[in-house]
């Protein structure tokens, strides 16, 4: 196994001060990073070079976004289901697939889109609904929503697939586990546990969250009370870590810039999810974004677009 390599990121890159920062989605066309605040209802849309901000608010939780096809306004998940964001505020839904008794209890959490522009998300389990989490798959070329797992699962978070597109990769944060399917043209089998993070000697009250992946199929996953994104190698092993000690929720991560070899790094205020907001004292930063410089390390994998 390779030696182990840890980065420290004292500073936040950008004082974003969100409750509950997630989504981190780079636009190589434009050098904006997309990303949102699930708490506050927001999608902030950031210059990377000019750091000119705009943000636009919802009446609903914006959970996910998506770069479009044909470059206008992204692609989202909200609570209630699939959509695009088209500007100034609106949304236009394409599927809401939750049932009338689901709606209230459970919503949509983290997303990503294939190659052929297939937008997968998963929802967040309701236990005293007796609800799991479960993991949908709207094709908008043939306008059809399915479930391709029924799980149960807890929270579901980080997704993306292998270079070859061949594995599907998924996190179900509250086990602290992420799955890896075999994938084939929008198909999933042969679920099997990918990383089992307390296995792995992460600690209790800490969770898989957000993930990306790099060109060598590298899986970076954020680690929710861990104050760190962690790289796992293809085999499933530690082999590099980014230590960010001044927040402690880290969300979620993706790669951007004009390399791709730029990792931009969201994360939560201490207080977000019925956290505790005492801990915000100790780690100052958390709710900012922060920037690692991994270039001549790491690219990062293109993000598909959606279809729709």
């Amino acid at each position: 196994m390779a030696e182990e390599r840890t980065v420290i990121i004292k500073d936040p890159w950008f004082k974003a001060g969100c409750i509950l920062g997630e989504g981190p989605l780079y636009d190589p066309t434009t050098s904006l990073l997309h990303f949102v605040d699930i708490s506050e209802k927001k999608v902030f849309h950031l210059n990377t070079r000019s750091f000119e901000l705009s943000v636009e608010e919802f009446t609903v939780p914006i959970s996910c976004l998506a770069l479009r096809r044909n470059g206008v306004g992204l692609g989202c998940t909200t609570a209630e289901g699939f959509a695009l964001l088209e500007g100034n505020s609106t949304i236009t839904y394409l599927c809401k697939p939750l049932t009338p008794q689901e709606m209230p209890f459970t919503r949509f959490n983290d997303g990503a889109c294939d190659s052929q522009g297939r937008f997968f998300a998963g929802t967040i389990c309701n236990p005293e609904k007796d609800l799991p989490g479960k993991l949908y798959r709207y094709d908008p070329i043939k306008h059809a929503c399915d479930i391709v797992d029924e799980g149960p699962f807890t929270d579901s978070n980080g997704l993306g697939w292998s270079p070859d597109e061949k594995i599907f990769y998924f996190t179900d944060s509250l086990v602290n586990k992420i799955y890896a399917y075999d994938y084939g043209d929008g198909n999933l089998g042969n679920r099997q546990v990918f990383v089992d993070a307390i296995e792995r000697g992460f600690a209790e009250k800490t969770y898989c969250d957000g993930l990306c992946i790099d060109e060598e199929g590298g899986i970076w996953s954020a680690r929710w009370g861990g104050s760190r994104v962690v790289r796992f190698d293809r085999s499933g092993n530690v082999d590099f870590q980014i230590h960010i000690p001044t927040a402690l929720n880290v969300t979620s991560c993706c790669f951007g810039g004009p390399n791709n070899d730029q990792m931009y790094i969201t994360t939560a205020h201490c207080s977000a999810n019925g956290g505790d907001e005492s801990r915000q004292g100790n780690y100052p930063d958390s709710g900012h974004i922060f920037l690692a410089d991994l270039s001549g390390l790491f690219r990062g994998l293109e993000r598909f677009r959606f279809a729709a």
